[in-house]
């Protein structure tokens, strides 16, 4: 559209006419480009066009339900009876909202991507106390942005209005079909359905299910009945092409997925590579002995309850000799510092030495506590966020801008998305984590538009511990489809026996 401030490149304008294909034909479709690759501008783009879209004078935005329905106890998606002045409101609207539901980190992410791209776009923040008092008011926005935790919350009244457009943005989000957010988004009464993901399969095909019975209900049938057609791992190999195949042609119309390596000749390379360290003779010697304690009190469990009973246990032997492997203190404060920190510290001195910027990853905050303790010791100046971070943007900006800031040091599962950190081309995950498009995640936060150097990242993995085990167990799980979108078999979820004993061999 004229009023979109800014360009936009050949394949976000080749998104942009994919998205005005499912309007026209009226689907729901998921635009599922890599991570990095600029999803929220195609979409606000297409909202903006929607904006100024010639529509009928008085069009309602709330959806009412027939009496006669209502005195029989029919089942219907506009659920409760509206409010008079909710109503009233909906009267004078020319057009209708649209809404848009993203995780509470991505607020002003979007807010701050549409002031920038979008200016005329009025976004209706929907978060916080007093905000059912201004919902009345819905012919003065053009798109409400809410959280899923307050979609669960307030679908009840959010039910009531008639959205152009319903947009769920990192929509991994509604992968459980039985979770109440998962319900609640097919809820939402909209003319057009609309998911963005980087990641649309984080662990199983079950997961496309969910997603498709928000975009397209119906499409894929019966939830019981597509999953037992997509256990491939308990299929024949023949059988599991046959069914990838019919799923693959199924889905490509309505899974839009173009990849970094396809689409950006310009982006700088980005390079993985493990760092390996041993463990001192103290931290070797505590790590055998929790290794051996493990072996038998599972081994006794798995013999006489199954491994369907003692995952639990499983889980946190799994912990805590993954705490033991990044450093003693996570399980004891009084035991002696581990080899991983130290390792850290003589890499970081050396990369900020010449002149760069890092990011450190860890799924324990605890861990990253000690490292905390170790850059202030070294004075080297960096930046924190975490799950409990509330302005995310401030400790961003600090690092984006200020030369003096060289690391950044993040929880892996709150930054992993909606954080653009290309200053950094340096980055250190301390843990393995079991899905490795967890990790794929936090690696492009450096890896994106904008980013004008190579990425250099490092996974740090103790030799000779479960860490290493999980990194082989990774890559012995994926198989699963990436043929279909890109997907890899829940490690966790699949671990059998024989993967117990080779984990705490």
């Amino acid at each position: 559209p004229k009023t979109f401030v800014g360009t936009l490149r050949e394949y976000q304008r080749e998104g942009l006419g994919w998205l005005h294909f499912l309007c026209e034909y009226g689907f729901g479709g998921c635009l599922a480009d890599d991570m990095g690759l600029g999803k929220t501008v195609q979409v606000l783009g297409m909202l903006e066009k929607r904006r100024t879209r010639r529509v009928p004078s008085g069009q309602s935005s709330l959806v009412s339900v027939p009496e006669s329905k209502a005195a029989a106890g029919e089942s219907t998606r506009a659920a409760p009876v509206v409010h008079t002045e909710i109503m009233a409101a909906a009267a004078r609207c020319k057009r209708r909202p649209s809404i848009v539901v993203v995780p509470k980190s991505l607020i002003f992410n979007w807010i701050e991507e549409a002031e920038k791209f979008t200016p005329k776009l009025f976004f209706f923040n929907y978060t916080g106390t007093g905000r059912k008092q201004r919902l009345s008011k819905c012919d003065s926005f053009d798109v409400l942005i809410t959280t899923y935790g307050t979609l669960r919350k307030d679908i009840v009244d959010l039910a009531n209005i008639h959205f152009d457009y319903a947009i769920l943005d990192e929509s991994q989000a509604i992968k459980n079909a039985s979770a109440q957010v998962a319900k609640a988004s097919q809820l939402i009464v909209a003319d057009h359905r609309l998911a963005m993901t980087g990641t649309p399969v984080e662990n199983h095909l079950g997961e496309l299910w969910s997603l498709f019975e928000f975009l397209n209900p119906g499409m894929l049938g019966a939830s019981g009945k597509f999953e037992k057609l997509t256990r491939i791992g308990k299929s024949s190999e023949k059988e599991s092409q046959v069914m990838t195949r019919a799923l693959v042609r199924a889905l490509q119309p309505f899974v839009l997925r173009r990849t970094k390596e396809q689409v950006l000749e310009d982006l700088p390379a980005k390079t993985e590579q493990t760092l390996f360290c041993d463990m001192t003779p103290v931290q070797r010697k505590k790590y055998e002995e929790l290794k051996k304690f493990y072996q038998v009190k599972l081994k006794k469990k798995v013999d006489t309850e199954g491994i369907g009973k003692t995952k639990i246990h499983v889980l946190e032997a799994l912990l805590r000799l993954r705490q033991a492997a990044c450093d003693p203190r996570l399980l004891d404060k009084d035991n002696k510092p581990g080899a991983k920190l130290e390792l850290l510290q003589q890499q970081i001195e050396e990369v900020v030495a010449e002149g760069h910027k890092v990011l450190v990853f860890s799924q324990f905050t605890s861990l990253l506590t000690l490292v905390r303790e170790q850059f202030d010791a070294g004075k080297i100046r960096y930046e924190y966020l975490d799950g409990q971070t509330s302005d995310r943007q401030a400790p961003v900006a600090r690092f984006q801008n200020a030369p003096s800031v060289s690391a950044f040091l993040i929880s892996l599962k709150a930054g992993g998305h909606g954080l653009n950190l290309t200053a950094a081309d340096y980055v250190f995950l301390l843990d393995p984590w079991w899905n490795p498009a967890v990790e794929a995640q936090a690696i492009d936060r450096a890896h994106r538009m904008g980013q004008t150097r190579p990425v250099i990242a490092y996974r740090m993995i103790c030799r000779d511990t479960v860490e290493e085990k999980i990194v082989e167990l990774q890559k012995s799980k994926r198989e699963l489809a990436d043929s279909i979108i890109q997907a890899d078999e829940s490690t966790l979820q699949s671990l059998t026996a024989e993967d117990i004993q080779m984990l705490l061999k």
